[in-house]
This record gives structure tokens, sequence and C-alpha cells, in this order.
């Protein structure tokens, strides 16, 4: 299964874009062997509309249009359901072997993400009940996808 990141707003160099780019390669690396592969991260701009609501419809239009037809679509949000990260591994691993082809993670821009997304999307998950920066957010879901590869794999990586 393919799997990509779709994230409003860019990563400028520092240690957050080095920590996710490193979780990132090791996923991409160690996904193959358990059927997840890491295809993109697309980053688009923050929408320049004036108020919230434009701003963002603007940016889910890009999202969905960002989307392989049949894509399994993940929103992260505060209000989303908290899993652990086992139960995150079992979810990938299910969509995997219900034989999906692509799955997106969307992480919305500040002001968070348009309502028409939450009917489009087949989960929504949060990192926690506390509001994340989006390169926080991204370093946490690239860890999150290496140890999920590494649970479906039995690697000791993942302690409890």
């Amino acid at each position: 299964m393919r799997i990509g990141l779709f994230a409003v707003g860019r990563l400028k160099s520092g240690p957050e874009k080095d920590l996710a780019a490193r979780y990132f390669d090791r996923f991409a690396k160690a996904g193959p062997a358990v059927g997840l592969e890491l295809t993109r991260v697309a980053e688009v701009a923050e929408s320049r509309a004036s108020n919230a609501e434009t701003r963002k419809r603007e940016e889910a239009a890009l999202l969905l249009k960002s989307l392989a037809d049949g894509s399994i679509l993940i929103l992260l949000d505060e209000r989303g359901k908290a899993l652990d990260s086992e139960a995150f591994a079992g979810l990938l691993g299910a969509y995997r072997d219900q034989g999906k082809r692509d799955l997106t993670i969307a992480i919305g821009g500040a002001d968070g993400l348009d309502p028409s997304l939450y009917d489009r999307a087949d989960a929504t998950l949060c990192l926690g009940r506390m509001t994340w920066p989006h390169q926080l957010v991204r370093t946490l879901i690239a860890e999150q996808l290496y140890r999920a590869v590494t649970i479906l794999s039995g690697h000791p990586y993942h302690r409890v």
C-alpha cells in the first residue's frame, strides 16, 4: 500500500525537518518488507485568503485534488480518535490487508481542516488533545509510521 502525507505549510530547514526526514527515510527503507511504501510528502502553501473559512476551503480543494481515486484519507485533528501505536499499526495493516492501494494522511493548516473533509475521511485521528504546530506533527507522524512498520514486522524498536 502506498502511503503519502499531505501537509498545509512547508517545513523550513532545521532540526524538525531533519528529524522528520530521518523517520521518513527509515519508513521508506523498512516499509516494503511489510507491504507499505512511502510515495510522497506533499506540501502546499497556506492559503492567503482573507478569512479562515475560505482558507480552509481552498486548502481542502488542494488536498482533494491530490488524492488518488479510491485513496484512504486519514485526517489528523485534535478532536479525532486517539490510538496507541499498536492500534495505529493495526489500522494501517488492516487497510493494507483489505487491498487498499493508496492512503493519504493529511495535516491541516493553522485554521484547521474544512468541514467537507470529515465526510470524505475514512478516519480522523489525533496525536493527543493538545494543539501541535505542523512542524512537530510531521515529525510525530513520521515516527509513528516507522514505528508501525516495526510493529507489523515484529522488530524490537517498539517496546511497551
